[in-house]
């Protein structure tokens, strides 16, 4: 039985005319287009790993043997531990609140480090060129032969992150002393970022030492604020290095960031080719004041409390966009992880994106890997056990996921604003036009997912081929990244291979450090294999055409 607009597959004529020709060309041709459209749309619902995670071999240097040696030693391992537990013993803290440079004195703590740093590396600041950018950013410049070659640069920061006084009693050792128990170096800023800045400098410094001439230019970068959004570090050394040098002018960054992981029956190294958007947010509900004895049907904080419900109650939901370095993590899990979980391997083969997404993000260390994370850190109303509070600020911060953007999550927070304002008969305003009745939105630190650096190519081969030299070809090398932000953000003109990475790895210990609170501690192998790291790469750079 047929249908008007149906195909009729019933005998036709052995002499058709010209137009039943044309009609079936059409139809032909049509539902070609179809098949086309279908295959595109499906294709952008799947995942499109690489086939085999491709490994580039180990790269060695091809100088200085006895250098190598030579970081292998007692006698470079005691010097090592002193030079990173004394950086840790000068408490270098940073604060969101901050003064301008020159006028705040809380920006005082950095000229001691300054002058540590000048004498626990005497030869390094005899051949280098250092300058202090904005006072207390440091930039070293050692200027190779051949300025026809681009420079690298590696960046790591002075600041590190308060310690409250209430936490001091839970320390196992007190957060100041830099103290050394045989396997870690304890104290605030061990771990981040002081053992891969020591590590920077001492590799340099053993370079020296051993007679290296680079013919690539070797650039340092110390920021002092990367804990508080490093506006006044990276933030000015960045356009410095970028006036100086101009758009891709340099072959790499490195950067501190993602580590190891030993996962899925294999070990792997995630250099860091990406980094979520931020954005900080804050909203503002004014609501008549009075008397708490005669309360509206909500207050201001109720009503504050109602949006933040709302807010939590739609949570931004695991997204994986062809961009996400994820994929290549996931990809490589399948190819070199033993015990990597069917139900995932056989997602990646199918390669739907959202099911794919959902399955990962039961990992709850994986989950805002793919995520926007959405959280309301800081909120304040009301003065007095019986006023109505008038004004209930919130802070709100989002990491944005990447293939997200900040227009995006501005658009599903505004949208959800109106809708309760509306509930209670209020307005969304403009701060400037804020008034009892009103709700007004604030927008702050916008930064849009990084650019992702590229995982091909003779920069990444580096990258890859000096982890694998120094821990062994049985260690997986695939691009990743984290939750947080780097200094990097300030550095994306400079160059579109910019990697963070901890390249310091123990081979046993996991986890960062406890960066950021109690116990924070730093491995002392870790700490020496990060050296050894900078060293084997600034020799392999500089035999290379980048």
């Amino acid at each position: 039985m047929s249908e008007k607009g149906a195909l009729d597959f019933s005998p036709r004529p052995l002499r058709p005319s010209r137009l039943n020709y044309g009609k079936y060309a059409i139809l032909i041709i049509a539902a070609a287009f179809w098949l086309v459209y279908v295959s595109a749309q499906r294709q952008a619902s799947r995942v499109s790993p690489l086939s085999d995670c491709a490994q580039v071999p180990p790269v060695l240097p091809t100088t200085l043997p006895e250098l190598d040696e030579h970081l292998k030693s007692s006698a470079f391992r005691n010097t090592s531990i002193a030079r990173l537990s004394n950086s840790v013993k000068i408490y270098t803290p940073s604060f969101d609140d901050l003064g301008p440079v020159g006028e705040d004195p809380r920006w005082d703590v950095f000229p001691p480090f300054a002058a540590y740093l000048n004498a626990t590396f005497p030869r390094l600041h005899t051949a280098l060129t250092v300058e202090h950018v904005n006072t207390h950013g440091l930039l070293y410049t050692w200027a190779g032969s051949d300025d026809a070659l681009k420079p690298i640069l590696f960046m790591a920061h002075q600041d590190v992150v308060p310690v409250p006084d209430a936490t001091i009693p839970d320390w196992t050792y007190p957060p100041f002393s830099g103290a050394y128990d045989g396997k870690f170096i304890w104290g605030r800023g061990a771990s981040d970022d002081k053992s891969q800045l020591i590590a920077t400098l001492s590799a340099l410094e053993a370079l020296l030492d051993a007679g290296f001439s680079p013919q690539r230019t070797i650039l340092v970068a110390l920021g002092i604020d990367e804990e508080s959004m490093g506006l006044q570090g990276a933030g000015k050394m960045g356009p410095f290095l970028l006036e100086r040098y101009g758009p891709d002018a340099l072959a790499a960054i490195v950067d501190e960031g993602a580590g190891f992981v030993q996962k899925w029956g294999t070990t792997l190294a995630l250099p860091g080719i990406a980094e979520k958007g931020y954005l900080d947010v804050q909203i503002v509900v004014r609501t008549l004041g009075g008397h708490s004895s005669i309360p509206p049907a909500h207050t201001g904080i109720g009503v504050m409390s109602k949006l933040i419900v709302a807010l939590e109650n739609e949570p931004y939901h695991p997204e994986i966009s062809a961009e996400n370095p994820i994929t290549t993590l996931l990809t490589c899990g399948a190819a070199h992880g033993d015990d990597f979980p069917k139900k995932l391997r056989r997602l990646l083969k199918v390669g739907k994106k959202q099911v794919l997404a959902h399955e990962v993000a039961k990992d709850p260390q994986a989950k805002y890997l793919i995520t926007t994370a959405q959280s309301v850190t800081v909120i304040n109303g009301g003065i007095k056990a019986n006023a109505l509070p008038e004004k209930v600020i919130a802070n709100i911060n989002y990491r944005v996921n990447i293939g997200s953007t900040t227009d995006s999550v501005k658009h599903k927070l505004e949208g959800i604003t109106r809708r309760i304002a509306k509930q209670h008969n209020m307005t969304v305003v403009p701060i400037s036009e804020s008034a009892p009745g009103t709700i007004s939105i604030l927008y702050h630190s916008a930064l849009e997912p990084a650019p992702v650096s590229p995982t091909e190519g003779p920069v990444w081969s580096l990258i890859a081929g000096t982890t694998r030299a120094l821990y062994g070809e049985e260690v997986i090398v695939a691009g990743g990244h984290m939750t947080g932000n780097t200094d990097t953000k300030y550095f994306w003109p400079l160059t579109k291979h910019i990697f963070r990475f901890g390249m310091g790895w123990d081979g046993s210990s996991e986890g960062m450090g406890n960066i950021h609170t109690v116990d924070e501690r730093a491995s002392v192998a870790g700490h020496l294999n990060a050296i050894r790291w900078i060293s084997m790469f600034v020799r392999n750079a500089d035999a290379a055409e980048l």
